[in-house]
């Protein structure tokens, strides 16, 4: 009996050896600067000057700065609750979940929300990838035969056929830290050209809807942008587990220097851009800021390039996760072999999964906002909170316990509405769209 439990405990330490989230536990609190960076300064970050208009400079301003607050609040959280179980650490989101909820509860509440948000976000980067190769196509070229986004999209897939065959979050640190310098880079030149631009002299600042009606579907799904663009929660404690842990010196120390590191660029990507790109062309600015910026040719040409490289880190730093609860399943559910033929089966399907529904349903605006509502809103936002309240019980009607309730009521709030204004932007675009154009 003994015997067989050394074996087993061998043979799950080696699962663990293999699996993407657990292999490597070397990383430097820098890995996770960046990797945070990388996961959260995404396309988002465009479309915020869009969602500015969609609420004008009071909320859009409040929302900007809550929203910073709350996520990088709830951030901590999970950041120091990674290790609150002496001698364990929740490697997974789901994990932590389980020691909140209970082994099938936590399971059944995070699992869904969490495959949701990262499935939805490589879809997005799909989309997103594929149209900045397009822009930059007609930027250097345009004068050339139209290509069909389908096809850029389908070029952009293929470089992650290849790099999501890289095992491990420390083996994407490279591709990952390139990502974070471009999105600095892009997101400068996105407010620095608009402000050389200038403002124009009709430039206006009403809300961008037709009636009152266009303006509160406008208002709610411009909630869900700024919900997509904080969302770096569903990966915080699958990069925490890459550092490594002693008693002396828990993991979260390195974590922490880092998310703040990463918070610090987060600031200085989104705020010039969504004011500066809101004040310079007012309601007139496209759900893509670099689509209203036309000139410099060059500039923007280089700006897309720029996006194009942090989209394909962002998409892998979200691919991971998932690929670890593929080969999880599959290796200690469906008990296959860990080898590299099943690894390289699960990753391609689900690379070409990914694509394929970005190329049958590229609605950018819409699906930032439709997802950013539906599932990131709960993830990002109240899920850290209702977590601490069990584990942490707070006392009732401390700062802590009111805080982690407002959150929880605003987060909810989010959920409920921004789907609403996502939805109803997915279905005005489906209108006149047609599959594979």
């Amino acid at each position: 009996m003994v015997g067989n439990t050394i074996e087993k405990t061998a043979e799950e330490k080696a699962i663990d050896d293999w699996l993407p989230i657990t292999s490597s536990r070397t990383a430097k609190w820098w890995y996770s600067a960046f990797h945070n960076v990388t996961a959260m300064v995404g396309a988002g970050v465009l479309s915020l000057p869009y969602a500015m208009s969609n609420m004008g400079w009071g909320p859009g301003v409040t929302m900007m700065i809550l929203s910073w607050l709350i996520t990088l609040y709830t951030l901590w959280q999970m950041v120091e609750m990674h290790e609150m179980v002496p001698g364990k650490r929740f490697d997974r989101y789901h994990e932590l979940g389980q020691h909140a909820f209970g082994e099938k509860l936590g399971l059944y509440i995070v699992v869904p929300q969490q495959v949701v948000v990262e499935v939805s976000t490589c879809i997005i980067y799909m989309v997103t990838g594929g149209k900045s190769l397009k822009k930059f196509h007609q930027s250097v070229c345009p004068d050339c035969h139209e290509i069909r986004l389908t096809y850029f999209i389908l070029i952009f897939a293929s470089i992650h056929f290849v790099l999501s065959h890289l095992p491990n979050f420390n083996s994407i640190s490279v591709v990952s830290l390139a990502a974070a310098v471009m999105s600095l880079t892009y997101s400068s030149i996105a407010w620095m050209a608009s402000l050389a631009k200038g403002t124009s002299k009709d430039v206006e600042y009403t809300l961008r809807g037709e009636n009152t009606q266009a303006n509160v579907f406008n208002f709610f799904n411009a909630l869900g942008d700024i919900a997509f663009a904080y969302a770096g929660h569903n990966v915080v404690l699958e990069i925490q587990a890459t550092i490594p842990s002693t008693p002396e010196k828990p993991s979260k120390k390195a974590m922490w220097k880092g998310v703040i590191f990463a918070y610090a660029v987060v600031a200085i990507c989104y705020f010039p851009v969504a004011f500066v790109g809101y004040y310079i062309f007012g309601n007139t600015v496209d759900d893509n800021i670099l689509l209203t910026l036309e000139k410099p040719r060059w500039l923007i040409a280089c700006a897309n390039m720029f996006v194009l490289v942090h989209v394909i880190g962002s998409y892998q730093i979200y691919a991971m996760p998932v690929f670890d609860m593929l080969e999880t399943f599959l290796v200690k559910q469906m008990k296959f072999k860990p080898s590299f033929g099943l690894r390289f089966t699960t990753r391609t399907l689900y690379v070409a999964f990914t694509m394929f529904v970005g190329m049958t349903f590229p609605f950018f605006g819409g699906l930032v906002g439709f997802f950013g509502g539906f599932a990131l809103a709960p993830t990002t936002y109240y899920l850290p909170c209702i977590i601490w309240l069990i584990v942490k019980k707070p006392k009732k009607f401390s700062l802590s316990w009111i805080f982690n309730w407002i959150f929880i009521i605003v987060g909810v709030m989010l959920m409920i509405v921004a789907p609403i204004g996502g939805m109803r932007n997915i279905i005005l675009s489906a209108k006149d769209y047609k599959f594979y154009q």
